[in-house]
């Protein structure tokens, strides 16, 4: 009985239809690599899984993927115990003028830099060239100062012409960073319910590194927005590269299966409907 592999990234019956019409012919080095991943997860698993059990705890397992991701964290984890603090301070001063208010804060003291985090290194010394590192009782005296001089006079301004971009497309991590900071998901949360909308058709493949979007997801997600806001906020499809070193792009990036099925017309279930929201609105504006 002849043998063929078929690809697809989402659960919809277009998807599926196109993937059996476009059957290949298996790909032996694949098959190869997949061996190989087997018995890499044997070497590392046999071996390293029963000194887990009598040094750690039984029943826990170590393979070639969750064993490197441990050494990462204990790696970090020693950086974080080595790490020496560093005290400086700085000022902020709230300023306001026709109407408007904003934060400044105090970046020179005379011909020199005022010292941030980032001119200190992992030990607490200063590496920072030309920076002045401002002690309590400098910004003390120097907040009495400039109070002794209010109103203050704006003596110069700068400005610059700037491009601001979309963010790319959801990837594994970046959705769960989103879901975090936006709806303080933790990751296992985030990912459960990617795995029901995956499961369910609402969207692509939700795991995967890449930011690349396929050219019938850029077709559809363009016809989606001329069709809700009109031709003006299309003005051609965005390509992403990703910028991961080693990225297998295997997949494409998370996104809607069908772009016309806003947040507000799928009906989901709440924390389901919030991370669709996110990957709806993220691949929407990346366009």
């Amino acid at each position: 009985m002849p043998v063929k592999r078929i690809v697809f990234h989402e659960i919809t019956e277009e998807a599926i239809l196109d993937a059996v019409k476009d059957a290949q012919d298996v790909d032996e080095n694949l098959v190869r690599a997949q061996e190989s991943r087997r018995i890499l997860d044997r070497l590392y698993g046999y071996t390293i899984s029963p000194v887990l059990w009598k040094k750690v705890q039984t029943g826990l397992s170590a393979g070639r993927v969750q064993s490197v991701a441990v050494r990462l964290i204990v790696d970090r984890e020693e950086q974080r115990l080595a790490f020496r603090a560093a005290t400086y301070w700085d000022l902020e001063a709230r300023l306001s003028g026709e109407g408007r208010e904003f934060t400044a804060t105090l970046a020179r003291f005379g011909d020199e830099r005022v010292a941030t985090g980032k001119d200190f290194d992992a030990s607490g010394a200063l590496t920072g060239k030309n920076a002045r590192v401002l002690a309590e009782s400098d910004s003390r005296a120097l907040v009495d100062a400039l109070w002794k001089n209010i109103p203050w006079t704006v003596s110069s301004v700068d400005e610059k012409p700037g491009v601001e971009r979309p963010a790319p497309p959801f990837t594994t991590s970046t959705l769960t960073q989103e879901a975090s900071r936006k709806l303080g998901f933790s990751t296992e949360r985030t990912m459960q319910s990617a795995q029901r909308l995956f499961q369910d058709g609402h969207i692509s493949y939700h795991r995967t590194d890449s930011t690349t979007l396929s050219e019938r997801a850029l077709a559809e997600s363009a016809a989606a927005i001329r069709s809700m806001f009109g031709d003006d906020y299309h003005a051609g499809p965005r390509r992403y590269a990703t910028k991961v070193k080693n990225a297998q792009e295997a997949h494409e990036a998370i996104r809607p299966s069908n772009f016309a099925a806003t947040p507000s017309t799928i009906g989901l279930d709440r924390d389901d409907a919030r991370i669709y929201e996110l990957i709806w609105k993220r691949t929407m504006a990346s366009q």
